[in-house]
């Protein structure tokens, strides 16, 4: 009888699901099954904290629109993942996060590192099991792979013991593949009255989310916004499945980094929302940011998400792909002249989205020291290559240039997820940067976040991937610090303070280049030699602590 190790059952499984990279840190419990992956040719990104471990898989996910491997030891490896899981949940990616563990015959007698790890997972991901044993391995990862990869996408979690990697069992029969995730087709009585509130709208809207991007729409809905004449607010994933350079593009849905939006949203009568919840950044659905009497059409695949905030007009439960195919079919003859009544509310969306951007303009004249955030980003408009790919942070300083810079390359704006991870830009980044070699990548970030994973510019110069770490440097925790000076009405802040400390030398210390910018002459010639030098670079940029447009927003909503 042919035999096996469970870790050669867990790595045959992973291949002939299509799995051929894994993220990982180094541990007791996965020594067999990394050696196993090396010999099989698996790519193994390992990195230097278990949480950056399942943001990267997290992000690898997101880019390929297909379930990625995190796999971690077991015990405190475990608990540091959690972070990373919950963020792959809440942005509904679909992570596979595997734990080693005690051996199963240690269970329950104050063995080393024991801790109930699927109790722990089990409330921030769609499904979590153990193996019984080894010949179940494949069974329980193909399980794993199509609960994280049906419906609406999420993380899932494996526990595997160590001593079911190690032994040997008989190998099973052949394991049965996950089949491809159905497109449900939308009732085409919904289309029917949907098509029928658009052609009665005179200031229609759509804002466009993920589901886009995981249904990989972005033709059709370009096709579609472009028959319809309909202008189109992106946001989380969806950002760049349109340019923002395309005439229907009028740039983020996020009023807190768009105040276009926010003025045009208060206009609208119609709103199509295509793969997006929602949610807290839309205000919840509530009158301050939608009109009361605006009629609402959405889109989604999970049934529970429909009409949750807001009361809906259509709700359509159903693939949005199929859907946008349907809505185009749909569309009568000569459809373009029924559409000429919204040529002035596209006027004056695009008036409101030029008065915007005239205003951050405006903002970045100031050319003082230390810079101002909205003047970095200008500058960087023009210097940064035109085929650059962004992974964002969260603070001031990145919300500046997430108002001000386009987006131009589908999948090529990670962003953290409504968990808000602050720090998870540098290890999104090296998922980007492995998955795009040769592709510049930014990842732009402020110095409080930077902290949290800053050994993973360790990891970036040991697996030679050449990000671009732009680092807005104002020595401190600049969002928290203007929210507490508001609170309080004095420049007394508690908790907020940092050193001016210089990143790029802590780069150079791992092995990696960069320098120190204080003026907007250095900066474009900085960027040029930071994409040329084919190592990872960190832009160590000093800036003044500014109230980003994000912050007013939040200071905005506390005061009503």
């Amino acid at each position: 009888m042919e035999t096996a190790t469970g870790a050669e059952l867990f790595v045959g499984a992973m291949l002939k699901l299509g799995m051929r990279q894994a993220f990982t840190l180094v541990g007791d419990h996965l020594n067999e099954v990394l050696a196993v992956m090396r010999r099989e040719g698996v790519g193994i990104l390992d990195m230097r904290h278990e949480s950056a471990v399942t943001h990267a898989a997290d992000a690898w996910a997101r880019i390929h629109r297909r379930p990625a491997l995190a796999l971690v030891t077991g015990g405190p490896g475990h608990t540091n993942a959690l972070t990373g899981i919950a963020t792959a949940a809440l942005a509904a990616s679909p992570l596979i996060a595997v734990s080693g563990s005690r051996a199963s015959t240690l269970a329950d007698r104050q063995s080393f590192q024991d801790i109930d790890q699927l109790g722990i997972a089990r409330p921030v991901v769609k499904w979590a099991a153990q193996p019984a044993d080894g010949a179940q391995i494949p069974f329980y990862l193909a399980r794993a792979f199509r609960e994280a990869n049906t419906g609406r996408r999420g993380a899932v979690h494996l526990t595997i013991p160590v001593d079911l990697f190690t032994k040997r069992v008989p190998a099973p029969a052949d394991m049965p593949l996950p089949a491809e995730p159905s497109r449900p087709a939308p009732d085409s009585r919904d289309v029917e009255r949907a098509l029928a509130l658009l052609r009665d709208a005179e200031r229609p809207v759509v804002i466009a989310g993920s589901g886009v991007w995981w249904s990989g729409a972005e033709q059709e809905l370009l096709q579609f916004v472009e028959a319809a004449q309909l202008p189109l607010y992106a946001i989380t994933m969806a950002r760049c499945a349109i340019p923002d350079a395309h005439p229907l593009s009028m740039g983020y849905a996020d009023p807190a980094l768009n105040r276009a939006a926010w003025r045009a949203f208060q206009e609208a009568d119609l709103f199509l929302v295509l793969g997006k919840r929602i949610d807290y950044r839309l205000a919840l659905g509530t009158t301050r940011l939608f009109p009361a009497a605006a009629r609402f059409i959405q889109v989604d695949i999970h049934p529970p998400e429909l009409g949750m905030n807001r009361k809906l007009d259509v709700a359509i439960c159903a693939d949005l792909k199929a859907t946008l195919r349907a809505l185009l079919d749909g569309l009568p003859a000569g459809h373009e002249a029924e559409r000429c009544k919204t040529v002035g509310w596209l006027g004056r969306v695009r008036a409101l989205r030029d008065e915007w951007q005239t205003w951050l303009a405006e903002q970045a004249r100031d050319g003082s020291a230390p810079i101002h955030p909205v003047a970095v980003f200008r500058a960087l408009e023009t210097a940064l290559p035109p085929d650059v790919l962004y992974s964002w942070d969260g603070g001031d300083f990145t919300h500046w240039g997430r108002a001000m810079l386009p987006a131009r390359h589908a999948g090529g704006w990670l962003r953290l997820g409504p968990l808000g991870t602050i720090g998870a830009s540098l290890p999104n980044g090296l998922a980007l940067q492995l998955a795009h070699p040769g592709r510049p990548v930014a990842v732009i970030t402020g110095d409080g976040a930077l902290g949290f994973y800053i050994a993973e510019m360790d990891t970036a110069v040991r697996h030679r991937l050449p990000i671009v770490l732009i680092v807005g440097n104002d020595a401190g925790w600049g969002l928290e610090r203007e929210l507490q000076r508001e609170m309080s009405g004095s420049s007394e802040t508690v908790g907020c303070e940092l050193r001016p400390t210089r990143y790029d030398v802590v780069m150079k210390g791992f092995g990696g280049d960069g320098e120190t910018i204080d003026s907007l002459e250095q900066l474009r010639p900085a960027v040029e030699r930071a994409f040329s030098a084919g190592v990872p670079y960190c832009l160590n940029v000093n800036v003044r602590g500014a109230r980003s447009p994000f912050t007013e927003w939040q200071i905005l909503g506390k005061r009503r």
